[in-house]
């Protein structure tokens, strides 16, 4: 779901961005230009150019998929975050759909999961104050949650069909941003690994778990990814390249304005042979899919789970003169049979985010 909203921030985007727009045909450009200066000089009441434009931006970016987004100048840095540092807060993934706080994931070890706070609650209310359907944004909801560690924040959620609230009162603490939060022998011989993003430190602390676990007479292992909503395309076929023989195919990637690239795996992987279980749920995403589906498409190991959450488009950044960003959808994930990751969403975001 990520779904969960990761990113690296690339100069490339800046040139291509301004490429882009020369290519955009005139008479288009010229419309919108005049449209602007038209609003601009002669509406009954005054109007921010530069927030028209904003708004124009996200309204186009809108009717395009469910990845496609625009992130503002102030979330850029928070964007990051999850996938390169620590930061103090509640502990919690999030996204608006409907104007509502989505929980997509609770951070294993933080606050908001000890508590008991799930995936999919809806957050109503803030320190009594209602959040839902006032037109909330990113950055307002980061300011409202964040805050410096052992200071309290109230929430009010709704969970499930439910019309109750449930108050929580949680105490901010720093969110350590781990991407492997379990290993350990599950028999004398089958080691588990749970990885919860695919983030810079994954590979670091997949390669110190399963090292520990070999050193344990571990022979079989069960990779537990769900609820992993993705990270970094590169960290995947890493992961992947740890199971599949030379020159084996991971994942290809291909749009209509990008030519193919294939993803293989080398002669490095450490555990090539030994059993092999992939668990995987609704909320397995992304990068997720990258490795599950090569691992099933080679019959390398078993995939044991629900369907996964079906995010195959991948996205690429390109900054904008004013520090903000359009995150958009340049291509498709496939497997190695040529499956399309990326499950339908004709029928809008809401119907999109809420099939399982």
């Amino acid at each position: 779901m990520r779904f969960m909203k990761y990113i690296i921030i690339v100069f490339s985007g800046i040139i291509f961005s301004i490429s882009i727009f020369a290519q955009t045909t005139g008479k288009a450009a010229d419309k919108f230009r005049t449209t602007l200066n038209i609003v601009t000089a002669a509406y009954v009441d005054t109007v921010d150019p530069d927030k028209l434009v904003e708004d124009a931006i996200i309204g186009m970016l809108d009717k395009l998929d469910p990845h496609s987004v625009y992130i503002s100048k102030e979330e850029v840095k928070e964007m990051n975050e999850p996938l390169l540092g620590n930061f103090e807060g509640v502990g919690i993934q999030f996204q608006i759909i409907k104007d509502t706080i989505l929980v997509v994931n609770a951070i294993p070890g933080g606050p908001s999961e000890k508590l008991g706070i799930q995936a999919g609650d809806k957050i109503i209310k803030v320190n009594d104050t209602i959040v839902a359907g006032i037109g909330i944004k990113n950055n307002d909801v980061l300011k409202k949650l964040r805050g410096d560690k052992g200071t309290k924040v109230k929430v009010a959620i709704q969970r499930g069909s439910s019309n109750e609230l449930i108050d929580y009162v949680i105490t901010r603490d720093k969110i350590p941003i781990y991407s492997v939060d379990a290993w350990y022998m599950a028999t004398p011989e089958i080691g588990y690994v749970r990885i919860t993003r695919f983030a810079q430190t994954t590979m670091e602390e997949y390669q110190k778990a399963i090292s520990e676990l070999k050193a344990q007479g571990m022979k079989n292992l069960i990779l537990d990814l769900r609820g992993n909503g993705g990270g970094f395309l590169h960290v995947s076929t890493q992961l992947a390249d740890e199971f599949l023989p030379d020159k084996k195919l991971i994942v290809y990637t291909e749009g209509s304005k990008q030519t193919r690239q294939d993803s293989y795996a080398t002669s490095k992987g450490n555990f090539e042979s030994g059993k092999l279980v992939i668990l995987i749920d609704e909320a397995s995403a992304s990068a997720s899919e990258i490795v599950s589906g090569a691992v099933q498409d080679w019959d390398r190991g078993l995939i044991i789970g629900r369907r996964s959450f079906g995010k195959g488009l991948v996205q690429k950044p390109y900054n904008l003169p004013d520090g903000s960003m359009l995150r958009l959808t340049t291509a498709r994930y496939y497997t190695p049979s040529g499956r399309c990751i990326q499950k339908p969403y004709e029928e809008g975001k809401e119907a999109y985010y809420k099939d399982l």
